[in-house]
């Protein structure tokens, strides 16, 4: 018992050193602007198909290393580009290139196609919608959205985790992820929609409490359901985290998983809204 106590507060205090470094990085970039935003979510879409690239060839698999992460990469930034739609364009581009592969290379399998469009889709494409909200404006309303945002699934995560870990009594999905509890669901909804009405309060993009409570609810949920998507991914790998880059947090797609589908989602709301 003497030792395992001080064991869980050095770990506890790596993880929110680690976590506070990580926040910091992430908000400064924004608020640098949309060029450095794009390179950082770049950098962070690598990180996580390399990640997942390791998953899959230790289970035999053998995606496209090069046209994963080249697509990984290049879809962050895509929406820079000063032309036509190139987030549309890259897609294409990536599926015609993954069928020249296919073609040329006997060996290649159609599970090894499928998981080389997959992950640059997953990672690339769905960091490209942090780029393309900050990109709403250049200024401090482009930043706002973009953190409250990424801020109000971040604030789901950290009070779901808070009011599970005490009051969770009834499973979510107990098979995929046995620590989530309905209990802190619903906790880390009620602050996604918190941090959505504060946009909303202050009239970031002239975003209204009407159009704000809706998105703080499927926000949410569609970052519960990333997070969950991502889970079942490695329980059926066998490992707990995706990798090691964050200490006390896993990897660095441990760390996206609920950013990614929250933000993609958020994308669509706000493009639907008008809003983007």
């Amino acid at each position: 018992m003497s030792e395992s106590k001080p064991a869980g507060l050095s770990n506890a205090l790596t993880r929110t050193i680690v976590g506070a470094i990580y926040f910091v990085v992430v908000v400064g970039c924004l608020y640098a602007g949309v060029t450095v935003t794009a390179l950082v979510a770049a950098l962070m879409a690598g990180m996580c198909a390399w990640e997942l690239l390791h998953l899959f060839r230790a289970a035999g698999r053998q995606p496209n290393d090069i046209i994963v992460l080249a697509a990984c990469v290049l879809f962050p930034l895509s929406p820079l580009a000063p032309f036509g739609t190139p987030t549309l364009l890259l897609a294409i581009l990536l599926i015609v290139s993954v069928a020249a592969w296919y073609v040329s290379v006997p060996r290649v399998t159609v599970t090894d196609v499928a998981l080389t469009i997959f992950i640059p889709l997953y990672c690339g494409f769905g960091f490209s919608t942090v780029t393309m909200i900050r990109m709403c404006n250049p200024g401090i309303q482009g930043f706002l959205l973009a953190f409250g945002v990424m801020g109000s699934i971040w604030l789901n995560d950290a009070i779901a985790y808070f009011v599970g870990s005490r009051f969770g009594k009834t499973k979510l999905a107990p098979r995929i992820s046995p620590n989530k509890s309905v209990e802190g669901f619903v906790g880390g909804l009620l602050a996604c929609i918190f941090i959505w009405c504060v946009v909303a309060s202050l009239k970031v993009c002239g975003i209204g409490f009407f159009f704000a409570i809706p998105c703080g609810i499927v926000v949410g949920i569609a970052g519960v359901l990333g997070d969950l998507f991502e889970s079942r991914i490695k329980r059926g790998f066998g490992v707990k985290d995706s990798g090691n880059l964050l200490p006390g947090h896993g990897g660095m797609l441990d760390r996206s998983d609920a950013l990614l589908f929250g933000c993609m989602v958020a994308l669509l709301i706000l493009r639907l809204g008008r809003y983007l």
